[in-house]
């Protein structure tokens, strides 16, 4: 069977030890619904990654990235239960204007060390790690009625693999 693969961005801002993070508590029918995520969504047509990224940030919280650093890239197949997702990863240091309120949930600046004591996607547990990663990373995460049921990741340094890592959860 043949899906859709819908492209898109998350962003994960950082600024003095802290990440700005979107807690997802106000779209109806939101598949994050109740989840912490980084800054996104989906492509427009037309878009790069970068054109992408610049603005669902600056939709969502009103800041304006500059010089964003893609980190990796995600495959989700059949995340929503129809559509494979393929979504782009970055980081921002570099951003101004004002942040504003988000018409998809609550941001909120969590410190590094407590990222992972957030209520996030069992899969961003994982990748988040790699964030401060020197190389590329590229991670596949499988999800079966919204509980992850494999995954895998691979670190990228220069032109080689310098470190791979593949693990296969089961339910």
């Amino acid at each position: 069977m043949r899906r859709n693969v819908i492209p898109a961005v998350l962003c994960y801002i950082r600024k003095k030890g802290k990440t700005l993070m979107l807690f997802r508590n106000k779209k109806e029918n939101d598949i994050h619904q109740g989840k912490y995520n980084g800054l996104g969504g989906k492509f427009e047509a037309g878009e790069s990654p970068q054109d992408c990224v610049r603005r669902e940030v600056f939709e969502e919280s009103g800041l304006r990235i500059f010089k964003p650093q893609m980190k990796g890239v995600l495959s989700f197949p059949s995340f929503d239960g129809e559509n494979d997702w393929l979504v782009f990863v970055f980081t921002a240091d570099k951003f101004k204007g004002k942040q504003k309120k988000c018409d998809e949930g609550e941001l909120v600046w969590v410190k590094n060390e407590d990222l992972l004591s957030l209520n996030l996607w069992e899969g961003d547990y994982i990748f988040l790690k790699y964030l401060d990663f020197s190389g590329f990373f590229s991670g596949y995460f499988k999800y079966k009625n919204k509980k992850l049921v494999s995954w895998k990741i691979d670190l990228y340094s220069g032109k080689s693999i310098k470190k791979k890592k593949n693990y296969t959860k089961m339910p």
